[in-house]
């Protein structure tokens, strides 16, 4: 046998000292919790401190902006845009002009067809050779009546010489009753004849006085008659551009209907519309700076020539106040005063077009 080992002893379970019991040691999110809350309650008011003081600083920041600084999206360029109108009715027979074309004062449009007018003039210069010489007949028979009435104005006189001769004679019966009866005749002859050469004096004058007037008459109607027949052709009333000419050879003019347009190349300005907000510091004569979408990448020097006194609340068609719509893309905004501004110093031969968008800064 192999010799004894002594094996080592064993304890009982039961007989072994318990382990001492663990200290429990606190986690680091328990060590924290604490002191997480005060630091979060912190962070977030940090947050809204600077957000408050963002916000609070870019209105401060817009305020003095919009001070110093008057700026509008919503301006366009305007001109006048002259309706032309004939001032006589008839067939169009010829166009002188092309659409867009620039024209100058006086420069011709179209004509209308003259013959129907050329015929009226004709007749009244008729009438006015009618009238004069019809005139000229009355006063003819008046220097005639006129003279008829010396005649028989000499006549009655040495009737009525003869009449008291032959009375006087006949009462001392140195001369017969027949010599009486005659003189008596020759008076009461005078007397008709000068009534007859009266009568045709007042039928001449009046005769006169009615060709007279028919003449002034045949004179004024051909006045109007050559008016007319001059106005058969149209001519441009100011200088500017053709815009959509749509007349054409063989049109019906009628008077008083517009048939072309001309954008008014004097009358150029921007009308800038500006919340109310910015009106208050706004003074006629204040230079403004331009933002030209036809020509950009430059700005242009302008002059305020006006700021609207009033403008309607209201949309309606022929307003005597204007209207600037308050809304834009479903938002209300700020009601809008327009402001007129006039471009300075354009290069020559610088080109606008009417409704054309713009920008404008004004520093107040």
């Amino acid at each position: 046998m192999p010799p004894d080992v002594t094996q080592p002893s064993q304890t009982p379970p039961e007989s072994v000292p318990a382990a001492a019991a663990p200290v429990p040691v606190p986690s680091p999110a328990a060590a924290t919790a604490p002191s997480a809350r005060p630091a979060r309650e912190t962070s977030r008011l940090h947050r809204l401190l600077t957000v408050g003081g963002t916000i609070l600083g870019l209105f401060l920041l817009y305020e003095v902006v919009t001070y110093f600084v008057a700026f509008t999206d919503d301006a366009y360029v305007r001109s006048d845009l002259v309706a032309v109108a004939p001032q006589v009715t008839g067939q169009i027979i010829e166009v002188h002009v092309v659409d867009n074309q620039d024209v100058k004062i006086g420069d011709k449009l179209y004509t209308i067809d003259p013959e129907p007018f050329q015929l009226v003039v004709n007749q009244w210069k008729a009438q006015i050779d009618r009238a004069a010489a019809q005139l000229k007949v009355a006063q003819e028979e008046l220097a005639l009546a006129q003279a008829a009435l010396q005649v028989s104005t000499s006549a009655h006189t040495y009737a009525v010489q003869e009449q008291s001769r032959f009375s006087d004679l006949a009462k001392r019966e140195f001369a017969p009753i027949a010599e009486l009866d005659r003189a008596n005749d020759e008076l009461r002859r005078s007397q008709a004849e000068m009534k007859i050469s009266t009568v045709a004096i007042a039928k001449a004058e009046t005769d006169i006085g009615a060709h007279q007037a028919a003449l002034e008459l045949a004179k004024a109607q051909l006045a109007s008659a050559q008016w007319n027949l001059d106005r058969t052709v149209v001519h441009a009333p100011n200088n500017g551009a053709i815009t959509n000419l749509t007349i054409r050879m063989g049109d019906m003019a009628t008077t008083g209907v517009p048939n072309v347009g001309i954008v008014d190349s004097d009358a150029w300005r921007i009308m800038a519309n500006y919340k109310q907000y910015y009106i208050r510091d706004l003074k006629v004569g204040d230079t403004a700076w331009v933002w030209l979408d036809s020509a950009p990448w430059r700005f242009h020097k302008g002059r305020i020539t006006g700021i609207a006194r009033g403008f309607s609340r209201n949309p309606g068609i022929d307003k005597l106040l204007p209207y600037v719509a308050p809304t834009t893309d479903w938002i209300r905004l700020q009601r809008r005063i327009p402001v007129t501004i006039v471009l300075e110093d354009l290069p020559p031969g610088f080109k606008l077009y009417m409704g054309a968008d713009a920008r404008t800064v004004i520093f107040p």
